[in-house]
């Protein structure tokens, strides 16, 4: 029986390779797309490792007719698309009164039509077949929303709402293609050390960091799942609920908490070479500079929770909530 083929754009390093890797080793061949010739072949030669067939294409995901034509090559040379993952994304952090359009423009480009271009790309071959699963990546609750990062904010909301919109389309034409938002709190990836930033200081992860191996996991669940979105770690559940019932209560803390937790304390002697419009040379795998930190999947912490399951939590949160707040009225009506 042949391979089922997976499709990972933003290969070359971070959340990408490790997902390839995953999904590799879960029985995929593997389509890998990118920007930097040199870092694809070498996750190429990991995966050989592992005796998984691969194809390595070099392109810019914001060029919609490169993707498109990538998927026919694929479908060409490896087989039928089963699984394609978004991964590719670049973004730029600094205050919104100071985002040059320009850049604003770019990481769109590739963190939301490069999403978009796949999504399409993916349709096109799928729906010739009927079923496939396509795989993009969202910002857990307790990202969204964070001072200094509009653009990357901006580009996965936009998103969520495009894949919740394309949804019902499919239901309507009775395509068995699923369509899963795998929702990821801060990934220990090298985008720490090559994000376009205008702070003047270091970034650092906010809130829990995880490897890039939970985040490929939760991925590679999402293959196999008709969930509409996995989520990791216990934390996202109490987020939503935050968001909620308490949105200027969280909007106070991020003013005065926010920045300081995303920056390191000292200030860069120059500007880094970054990601934004052309790949960081270098060779680059999966993990950033915070592994020590990092929570990987043998974790008690490391938990991935479907949405259906989210919704439950939440109901139950909910509740409780409700509970509370009853015994608290009657208290003070006694009283």
């Amino acid at each position: 029986m042949p391979s089922q083929i997976a499709v990972i754009t933003g290969a070359g390093s971070g959340i990408g390779r490790a997902a390839a890797l995953a999904l590799g080793r879960a029985g995929f061949d593997i389509a890998l797309l990118g920007r930097d010739t040199e870092r694809l072949q070498e996750t190429a030669r990991a995966l050989d490792r592992h005796c998984v067939r691969s194809l390595t294409l070099s392109l810019d995901v914001a060029d919609a007719q490169a993707v498109q034509a990538a998927a026919q090559t694929i479908e060409d040379k490896l087989g039928p698309i089963a699984v394609w993952a978004n991964c590719a994304g670049a973004t730029i952090v600094g205050q919104v009164a100071a985002l040059p359009a320009a850049d604003i423009q770019r990481a769109m480009d590739v963190t939301y039509m490069g999403s978009v271009h796949g999504t399409l790309a993916a349709l096109e071959v799928m729906r010739r077949r009927g079923v496939g699963t396509i795989i993009n990546l969202d910002l857990a609750p307790a990202l969204r929303g964070l001072p200094l990062q509009a653009v990357e904010n901006g580009a996965r909301a936009g998103l969520r709402g495009f894949c919740e919109s394309l949804r019902p389309e499919l239901l309507h034409d009775a395509d068995n293609i699923h369509v899963v938002m795998v929702n990821l709190p801060a990934i220990n990836t090298p985008r720490y050390g090559w994000t376009r930033t205008l702070t003047g200081k270091p970034l650092h992860p906010y809130g829990p960091v995880y490897t890039p191996e939970v985040a490929a996991e939760a991925i590679c669940r999402a293959a196999f799942s008709t969930s509409r979105s996995i989520s990791i770690g216990p934390g996202n559940t109490l987020a939503t609920l935050w968001r909620t019932v308490l949105p200027r209560w969280r909007d106070n803390h991020l003013a005065t908490h926010g920045y300081k937790a995303q920056m390191g304390h000292d200030w860069e002697d120059a500007p880094r070479p970054d990601d934004l419009h052309e790949p960081v040379a270098g060779g680059f795998a999966a993990n950033g500079v915070y592994d020590a930190k990092a929570r990987r999947l043998d974790s008690p912490l490391s938990v991935f929770v479907s949405s259906d399951l989210r919704a439950g939590l939440l109901g139950a949160a909910a509740s409780l909530v409700l509970v509370a707040l009853c015994g608290h009225i009657r208290r003070c009506r006694k009283g």
